[in-house]
Order: structure tokens, then C-alpha cells, then sequence
């Protein structure tokens, strides 16, 4: 019972499935022998009960074999035996209709009339049913129940059926053939359909893992990409400072291992997936990091009292806006306000330098040597119900903007904006002041 148990319990669900609807049709042998060949011992004579008992028999295992290499084909596993099936709809016509005969115009022919009726209906219901499992399409289906019940009546007037009896005996053959052929099209309909539900839980569970690296990509892309701006720019600055013979150099260089460091950190907070951004440390490290690349960065709007998943969506997008700043344009200004109204927050991040950035980043496709982070800022503010637009806002400005939707209950605080260079608070980027 264990190894059987573990045997069962090994299976999938499909496969369980299948085995139970394999076995079911292996029964339908058996049904049909017990109930149609071996009750004509008791009402027909040897050798005919013989006679009849061996032709129902070799139909039943011709039936039970086209019914397991029907069911292969339903799942494509083998071509569609279309010779066993032409055999098994012969086999059913002519041994139904010799069943019939014998049992008719054998000995005590005038007392057979029952077992005839009985086997010639078992028979034909039998094969029909299992024909079904090759057949796709509810009309068919239903034109081949019909079909052998017209058969039916049609061939038992002339063997000497009575026109009543062939009138009784094609509707027992509308309803047994219609039965089982029900019984073969919803069990392969079940069949698929587990077997359907089972491939769509592994494509969900393969776009969970897909969803999940993309997400990694996303992050990993906004973390290096403004750090790595940063990096380069400090470098670049600690060169010139160098070449001068300017101290200042000393503290750039710092403030790069010290970046280096910090990007090391959330790389290792994006691995294990609890990186968040903050919107006003965020926005400190942009105007720290415009204000030491040359650019007059502008703050304002209220900050605190936003959700923290809001902040965080418009953490990254700020984030996003201040690399793409660094990397794409050649702006002298660059603003960036917050604004509440009508329950919704809105950033906008606008700088004058529209040519560089338009080319770069106001696009979806990522080209080569061009970021793709708008697509994953449009990903994030998604699932707070926001949206993003980018694009050219006059003859020299590039604008980038959010709103997201504000829950009933968030009333934002107004904060003071960061001080050029920096905050007091602790900052992604803090910069130091350098003179040229």
C-alpha cells in the first residue's frame, strides 16, 4: 500500500487526472461485457449465448484499445490512429447487426427478441461513445449519435424487428450512445483543461521569475546609473583640480571612494529586494550633485507627509531625471517642484537642456550607449496608479512629469527646500564646496 500510495502521490495533478480518466474508459470492457454478453446465457441457448458472448467480448477490447491510443493523440503524444478507429466503427456495424441476426433467427428464435435488442443497443452505444474521443465538435457529435440511431432503425426492420421495436430500439440507441458520448467529451475536456490550468500556473510562476529580473535590472540601472554620473564628474573635477595644484582635489577624490562605497551598499540592498528611495534625500542628493556639475538646481513644493510608497516612486524618478540631466543634456538650469492639488502630487523636473536630453532619454528604446530608465520609471509609478510623460516643452526646454494619485487621508506638510550644496541631513551625495 505504501509503494502504491507513494506511486499516486508522486503524480501531478494532470497526471492523476489522466490516470483516473485512463482507467475509467479501461472499466468500459468490462461494463459492457457483464452487461451485455453474459446475460444472453440465460435467455439464448448454446452456442449461440457462446457466439454472442465472444463478439461483444473482441468488440469491448477493440473499443478499450482505441480509447487509449485516442486519448494518447488528445494529448499529441501519437498521430490519430485512423485505421483502428475505421475498425472499430466496422466492428461495431457488423457485430451489431450479427449479434442481432443470431440472436433473432437462432434456435428459439421467438424468445431472443430481449437479449437481441439488448446486445445490438449495448454495442452500438459502446462504439459510438468511443468514436467520440476522435471527434472535435459538439455538432459532430451529435450528427454521430443520430446517424447510428437512424442505423439502428433502419437495419432491425429487415432483420425482423417489428417497426414499434425499431422505433424503441433507435431511441435506446439516442440515449445510451448519447451518454457515452457526453461521458468521452467531457472527460477529454477535463483532461485539458487540467492539463491547460497546470501550463498557465508554470507560465505565471516563469513570468513571476521574469517580472523579478527585470525588477532587478530596474533597480540595478537606477542605482549605478546617476551614481556612476556622479563618479565620472567628481573624477573629472579632481583632474582639473590636480592639474592646478588645488587641495580641493583631495576631497573630490574622497567623495568618490566615499560614492563608490555607498553604491556598493544599495547594489547589495537591491540584490536582496529592499531597496527603497527616499524623496527628500533624493532630492538633496540632486541639487548637492547639479549644483557641484555647474547647474543652477531649483527645489520647491511640499516634501513630508507623503505615503512612503508615493515618496519612493517619486524618489527614483528624481533620481532618474538628475542622471539623465548629467548624462543627455548640456542644461545651465534645471527646476524641480512638487505641487498637491486636487488630490493628486505632482514633480516636475524641467532644465534647458532640451536638445541633449531629448535625443538621450524622452524616448522608451534604449539605443546603444543611451539609458532606458524611463520605461522603468513608468513601471514603478504604475503600480501607485501614476503616470509619466516626457518631451520637449518649447524651443529649449526638456520637461519630465509625474502625478500620482494622493490616498483620501495624505495631507503633505510643506517643507523647506534644500540648500544649494547640500542639507544638513545626511545625503546620497553631499558635495563640498569647491572654488574654481
Amino acid at each position: 500500500m505504501g509503494g502504491r500510495g507513494g506511486w499516486w502521490r508522486g503524480k501531478s495533478t494532470p497526471a492523476k487526472v489522466e490516470t483516473y480518466t485512463r482507467w475509467s474508459f479501461h472499466t468500459f470492457p468490462f461494463i459492457e461485457v457483464a452487461t451485455f454478453a453474459l446475460p444472453a446465457f440465460g435467455y439464448v441457448p448454446a452456442p449461440v449465448n457462446w457466439i454472442l458472448f465472444l463478439l461483444v467480448s473482441t468488440h469491448a477490447a477493440v473499443a478499450a484499445v482505441t480509447a487509449s491510443l485516442t486519448l494518447d493523440w488528445t494529448r499529441g503524444r501519437r498521430p490519430l490512429p485512423v485505421r483502428l478507429l475505421w475498425a472499430l466503427g466496422t466492428a461495431t456495424v457488423v457485430i451489431a447487426v450479427v449479434s442481432l441476426v443470431v440472436a433473432l433467427h437462432g434456435p428459439r428464435g421467438a424468445d431472443n427478441g430481449a437479449a437481441a435488442g439488448t446486445v445490438f443497443v449495448g454495442v452500438l452505444s459502446f462504439g459510438i461513445g468511443t468514436l467520440a474521443l476522435a471527434v472535435r465538435g459538439t455538432r459532430r457529435m451529435v450528427y454521430g449519435v443520430l446517424g447510428a440511431a437512424v442505423g439502428a432503425g433502419a437495419v432491425a426492420v429487415p432483420a425482423g424487428v417489428s417497426a414499434p421495436g425499431a422505433a424503441v430500439a433507435a431511441g435506446a440507441v439516442v440515449l445510451a450512445a448519447g451518454f457515452f458520448t457526453f461521458t468521452s467529451a467531457f472527460s477529454v475536456w477535463l483532461l485539458n483543461a487540467v492539463y491547460e490550468l497546470d501550463e498557465a500556473r508554470e507560465t505565471r510562476a516563469r513570468l513571476a521569475v521574469a517580472e523579478e529580473r527585470l525588477r532587478f535590472g530596474r533597480d540595478l540601472h537606477d542605482v549605478m546609473g546617476r551614481n556612476l554620473a556622479v563618479v565620472a564628474l567628481k573624477s573629472e573635477l579632481a583632474v582639473q583640480l590636480a592639474r592646478r595644484g588645488r587641495p580641493e582635489a583631495v576631497e573630490q577624490m574622497v567623495e568618490v571612494q566615499r560614492i563608490a562605497r555607498e553604491t556598493q551598499r544599495e547594489v547589495r540592498e537591491v540584490v536582496r529586494g529592499y531597496r527603497e528611495a527616499d524623496l527628500r534625500t533624493e532630492l538633496a542628493g540632486a541639487q548637492g550633485v547639479l549644483t557641484a556639475a555647474g547647474i543652477d538646481c531649483e527645489v520647491s513644493g511640499p516634501v513630508t507627509g507623503l505615503p512612503a510608497e508615493i515618496q519612493s516612486a517619486l524618489g527614483w524618478v528624481v533620481r532618474e531625471a538628475t542622471t539623465n540631466v548629467l548624462r543627455h543634456g548640456d542644461a545651465a538650469r534645471c527646476a524641480v517642484s512638487l505641487r498637491v492639488a486636487k488630490g493628486r502630487v505632482t514633480l516636475t523636473v524641467e532644465n534647458d537642456g532640451a536638445p541633449g536630453i531629448g535625443s538621450g532619454s524622452g524616448t522608451d528604446t534604449a539605443e546603444p550607449g543611451r539609458g532606458s530608465g524611463l520605461a522603468g520609471l513608468r513601471e514603478r509609478l504604475r503600480e501607485v496608479d501614476g503616470v509619466l510623460r516626457a518631451g520637449p516643452a518649447g524651443s529649449d526646454l526638456f520637461r519630465l512629469t509625474a502625478e500620482v494619485p494622493l490616498p483620501p487621508d495624505s495631507v503633505p506638510e510643506q517643507a523647506p527646500a534644500p540648500e544649494p550644496g547640500g542639507s544638513p541631513r545626511p545625503v546620497p551625495y553631499p558635495v563640498s564646496e569647491v572654488t574654481s
